[in-house]
């Protein structure tokens, strides 16, 4: 395991609990739009399973079998204690399963966390069986580069395991090279809280001022893009971080 990723699992792996009580990650629609695409699946993955939500929603959706993935012992501690779900520690890069073992594998609000997004999708095309389902969500890059920049650049400097946002059209290529046929594009946008969304990775309050900073002088454009919302003394109060659920079939 890289630097990098151990780095990146000792983080989350600190958070776990507060990740499991997020309501951000446990309470929203796309967790059921997810679950609801895997309901017809007897073997699931979820791959970064995090706190547990997602796999914890497939089970609940009545798939009989499912395997919660992820880097850090900690998150899956949480993920097993919590929902009638089998743990695995697993690089998102590097599965330990074979060829065609899943009909459905799932993966929520993590890839922008992976060095080698191209690696997470050739083994997800390995795992799944002719005709499975990918059901993939993240936070996604606008197709304006400025804006791009300036959203990835708030992100790493909140938390500095992130690695970078991609655009739908980009994932959308990485999958269909892989044989992976996009079905579906659902687009949405999540509101943060900024002071929650600071505290849940320990912000120092000098990059907490630089963060307000950046807000406030954002380009032209993002104010309203992420519909960054300002107290009476100009401080970033929340904004609202695009994503997108993506569905696609594995091509027999």
């Amino acid at each position: 395991m890289s630097d990098e990723k151990r780095d990146t699992a000792a983080s989350f792996g600190g958070a776990a609990e507060d990740y499991f009580e997020s309501a951000v990650h446990r309470e929203s629609d796309d967790l059921r739009v997810l679950a609801s695409w895997c309901a017809d699946a007897d073997r699931a993955l979820d791959v970064a399973t995090g706190g547990g939500h997602t796999a914890g929603a497939i089970a609940a959706a009545g798939v009989p079998n499912v395997v919660a993935s992820d880097l850090s012992p900690e998150m899956l501690a949480v993920a097993t204690r919590e929902y009638p779900v089998q743990g695995a520690l697993a690089d998102a890069e590097d599965l330990p399963f074979a060829d065609a073992s899943f009909d459905a594998v799932a993966c929520r609000i993590a890839a922008h966390h992976f060095p080698d997004p191209e690696a997470f999708v050739a083994e997800t095309a390995r795992v799944l069986e002719p005709g499975g389902v990918l059901a993939f969500e993240d936070n996604v890059a606008p197709a304006d580069d400025e804006l791009a920049t300036f959203l990835n650049g708030v992100e790493k400097l909140r938390d500095p395991t992130h690695v970078e946002l991609y655009s739908v059209a980009q994932w959308r290529d990485w999958f269909e090279r892989e044989g992976l046929a996009v079905e579906a594009v659902e687009t949405a946008a999540i509101t943060l809280d900024f002071e929650d969304w600071t505290a849940r990775t320990n912000v120092s309050e000098a990059d907490k001022a630089e963060l307000r900073r950046r807000f406030r002088e954002a380009p032209d454009g993002a104010h309203e893009r992420f519909s960054v919302a300002f107290d009476d003394e100009g401080d970033v109060v929340s904004f609202a971080n695009p994503k997108a659920l993506i569905r696609a079939r594995k091509v027999d």
